[in-house]
This record gives structure tokens, C-alpha cells and sequence, in this order.
């Protein structure tokens, strides 16, 4: 635990390591999607850091010294929002101490802001687990909202660094051309997972079901962000008895036993997605992410 005055000193000597030599634009990235699209507007006008990597959980990072080092150097934020970083991007931006990128002002962007967020809650009681009071955040598993969430983050940056907006322009362009054409190459591939009936370990991918047409039949936790016990998988074994799925889906982060263990028992495929750009070798930017993830749910199929 530090004190106040140790985690001072600490990210202060963190931000003089974390500037970067060049005077490239600093974007601080809550997730690995947001520091990919990033890149791909802003090429190599941005410094570009990513808080978290694709096989930590979101919902639960620590506000460490060297995040604080970074957001104190930082011109802009860009957050998923929708509570997703609520237990630990406030403190962050608090320690941080950099009123530039602090919620409200130009230097902060919330993706979720740019699209229409599923799942609002009907209401709002802890008793239900992990409840997102606006609705579900994960909303970079619909490609749909990276065209969204990249019109606004390049107005942003045109904004915030007009001495590169023509950059910035051009990287849109350029990025937009290329994934409304991959966005058919995908939707054509995946046309056989129209209707298909999944279990869902985590409640993951609403975004990427209602793109694909997939048919959700629940997920395997009880609540949001509850483990679910060997009793509740066994009630989900019986459901599946009347109402089969033909799929698992789990997010390359999350804990494989809840959805290893209704597997091997009803049979199913069990499909890891890597659910942002890193979360398996493939992986390795926003076009592979989703050509990966269309191939894998294909070949769940099989």
C-alpha cells in the first residue's frame, strides 16, 4: 500500500520516463482497441499507450504508479465509458493530476458515446452483480461502432492538434475505405452463424450478436461478474436439454472452468474469442482481431 507521498514521488519519476523523445501527439488508451484505432487514424502523429493488454479483465485493472505516469502526460484520454473503467480510471485521471484530461474536457473521450448501448438495465441494485447502469460497454465486438467511434475520435484529434488535421483526415479516409470493405468480406463469411443459438460465459457480446444475428440463450453467470457455481451450471445443463445451444463463447480473458465444465458435459464447442487486438496470436490488429474472430465461430461450427 502506498503512502501518499511515496505514490507522488513514484509517478513523478515514472512520468519523466514515460515521456516519449519525440514530440508526437501522447493518447492514453484505456483498452487495446481504442490504442489500435488510434493508431490506425494517427499513424505516426501519436504516441499511443495502452493501459490494459486483451487478457486482463477490464471491469478490474489496479490504478498503478505507472498508469498515473502516463495520464499525467497524456493530451488525450479515450475511455470505452459506460462504466467500464469505473473502478479505476477516476483514480487514475484524479492522481494523475492533469486538468487537460479529466471527464468534460477536450482531452477526454468516452467511445461509448458515439453508439446505441444495449442492455440498459431495468433497474439498478448491486444485488444483481456487475449491472453497467448505461448499458453494456462491450461495444467493440460490432464492427459498426469502430466506424462511429473513429469519426468522432479523429474530430478529436483534429481539435485537439489541428497542426496535423490533414494527417488525421487522410487517416480516417483511409481506415474507413478499407474497413467498410472488410466489414462485407466478413459479413458474407459469417452468413452460416445467422440464428445460431450460443451460451455466453459473460454477458460479452451482445454487440457482436446483434451483428451476426446470433441467438443468445443466456450466460453462464448468474450475474454479472459472479462465478457461477457447479448448482447454476447444472440448471444450464438442464436448459440446454430443452433448448440446445450449439456454441460457448468466453472472451480470451475470462476463467475457462464455468465453460469448460457445461463442454465436456452437453457436448458443445467451447469458442475463445479474443474479444479486443491482442487476445491470441492472430489477433494482431483491429482487421485481424475480427478476421479471427469470424473464423473461429466458423470453425465452432464445424
Amino acid at each position: 500500500m502506498f503512502s501518499k507521498a511515496i505514490l507522488r514521488l513514484a509517478v513523478v519519476l515514472m512520468t519523466i520516463a514515460a515521456m516519449p523523445a519525440s514530440a508526437a501527439f501522447n493518447v492514453f488508451a484505456t483498452v487495446p482497441e481504442w490504442a489500435a484505432l488510434a493508431r490506425e487514424i494517427g499513424g505516426d502523429k501519436l504516441n499511443v499507450f495502452a493501459a490494459t493488454n486483451a487478457l486482463q479483465d477490464p471491469h478490474r485493472i489496479e490504478a498503478k504508479p505507472s498508469l498515473i505516469a502516463r495520464a499525467r502526460s497524456a493530451q488525450l484520454v479515450i475511455a470505452t465509458g459506460a462504466d467500464l473503467e469505473v473502478g479505476w480510471l477516476p483514480v487514475v485521471l484524479r492522481e494523475a493530476g492533469n486538468a487537460a484530461i479529466q471527464p468534460g474536457q477536450p482531452g477526454y473521450l468516452e467511445a461509448a458515446a458515439a453508439v446505441r448501448l444495449l442492455e440498459m438495465p431495468a433497474r439498478l441494485d448491486r444485488a444483481d452483480g456487475d449491472v453497467h447502469p448505461g448499458g453494456n460497454p462491450h461495444i467493440q465486438t460490432d464492427p459498426r461502432n469502430l466506424l462511429k467511434v473513429a469519426d468522432m475520435l479523429a474530430a478529436r484529434l483534429i481539435q485537439l492538434d489541428p497542426a496535423n488535421a490533414a494527417a488525421y483526415k487522410a487517416g480516417l479516409v483511409r481506415f474507413s475505405e478499407r474497413w467498410k470493405a472488410a466489414m462485407v468480406r466478413w459479413e458474407q463469411a459469417a452468413a452460416p452463424l445467422r440464428g445460431v443459438p450460443v451460451w455466453v460465459q459473460h454477458r460479452s457480446f451482445p454487440y457482436m450478436a446483434d451483428w451476426l444475428g446470433l441467438k443468445e440463450l443466456g450466460a453462464l453467470e448468474p450475474k454479472p461478474g459472479v462465478e457461477p457455481s457447479s448448482a447454476h451450471l447444472a440448471s444450464i445443463l438442464e436448459r440446454q436439454k430443452a433448448t440446445p445451444a450449439r456454441l460457448i463463447l468466453r472472451a480470451a480473458y475470462a476463467r475457462p472452468s464455468a465453460s469448460e465444465w457445461l463442454g465436456e458435459r452437453a457436448h458443445l464447442p467451447v469458442v475463445v474469442l479474443p474479444f479486443t487486438v491482442g487476445g491470441d496470436a492472430e489477433a494482431t490488429d483491429l482487421f485481424a482481431l475480427f478476421d479471427d474472430t469470424v473464423r473461429r465461430l466458423l470453425a465452432g461450427l464445424k
